[in-house]
């Protein structure tokens, strides 16, 4: 059977509390599915039509949306992170916070997920950090 995960890579070098930590996670975590959700038509009842997820990522949502979160000291690392992700043909999003409660008002890179795809391919990009 084939693992199906998805990554969250974090940002430790910004020394964010923990909440702050967990809601960059949850917004990288969701950006995959939130992206798909405004490219789609959503009727007056709220019922969404158009919503296109790969049969990986239906999988993934069937199965209990298994994650795993790591650890990066920069922006650069998050920055190479995202990149060899999408060079290798992975869904990868970044979070961008506003900096409104953090940061001193600068919008600040905080966080990437990568996947949800086959474990395997995202271990090729991901393996090599140290896990939160």
């Amino acid at each position: 059977m084939q693992r199906i995960k998805q990554v969250i890579v974090i940002r430790r070098d910004l020394r964010m509390r923990r909440g702050k930590e967990i809601a960059q996670g949850s917004h990288a975590s969701l950006a995959f599915v939130v992206s798909r959700l405004r490219a789609a038509t959503i009727d007056g009842a709220g019922a969404v039509d158009g919503l296109s997820l790969t049969p990986m990522q239906r999988a993934w949502l069937d199965s209990g949306t298994a994650k795993v979160c790591v650890r990066v000291n920069s922006e650069t690392e998050l920055l190479d992170c995202y990149q060899r992700a999408r060079e290798a043909n992975l869904e990868a999003h970044l979070v961008r916070d506003s900096g409104r409660t953090e940061f001193g008002g600068t919008p600040t890179l905080t966080a990437c997920a990568i996947g949800p795809d086959d474990a395997a391919r995202i271990d090729a990009v991901t393996g090599d950090l140290e896990l939160y």
